[in-house]
């Protein structure tokens, strides 16, 4: 199953590992260095484009992962995730 985060961009369900709220987790020193760190690794991938982001998701797997920035809240998200999972 796919998972909708906004602006047409979608990831497989099974490759999220986490659905997170920007305001409450960027509040720590250690969230805040490991999204720079990802921004200048270049695994940040912005699809907010002009909408104020609200949440990001983290996929991928060990060895590699993106973090998505998205204009949709992480409840809206992980109630789509959610409900996608119940129905298989």
């Amino acid at each position: 199953m796919y998972l909708h985060l906004g602006m047409d961009v979608v990831v497989r369900q099974k490759e999220v590992i986490a659905i997170l709220d920007l305001d409450t987790t960027s509040v720590s020193k250690n969230t805040r260095e490991f999204l720079n760190t990802a921004q200048k690794r270049g695994n940040v991938i912005d699809v907010s484009k002009n909408d104020l982001p609200k949440s990001y998701v983290l996929c991928g797997n060990k060895n590699d992962f993106r973090l998505y920035i998205s204009p949709l809240s992480a409840q809206t998200i992980y109630k789509r995730a959610a409900s996608k999972f119940m129905a298989e």
